[in-house]
């Protein structure tokens, strides 16, 4: 690094990985790979452009989308219907209060 670079230190970079920041892609279908109960049972926020929402089926950090039902409609399986939104993603663990350390795409 040259003279110039500030160095990235814990508290000015944001966090993007570590026990304490959710995975770059989780679901709650029980059926998909990417589900994970424990993580979910500590409540994971969702913000998705900017807004939180707390309607999203499944995410992904790294690749910016994020998959939300369409109404009620259900396939023939008896699954949600979901569209895939492609848009800025931010993810924290709830149970870490107000000042949780937050995973987003850099």
């Amino acid at each position: 690094m040259n003279d110039s670079t500030p160095e990235a230190t814990p508290e000015t970079s944001p966090a993007t990985s570590g026990p304490d920041v959710p995975p770059d892609h989780l679901s709650v279908n029980p059926a998909n790979p990417f589900f994970n109960g424990e993580l979910l049972r500590r409540g994971v926020g969702i913000r998705f452009k900017g807004v939180n929402r707390i309607d999203i089926e499944e995410y992904s950090i790294s690749e910016s989308w994020v998959r939300v039902q369409v109404g009620k409609t259900v396939d023939r399986k008896g699954q949600p219907l979901t569209i895939k939104i492609n848009g800025p993603v931010e993810a924290w663990f709830e149970d870490l209060g107000e000042d949780a350390p937050v995973a987003r795409r850099d």
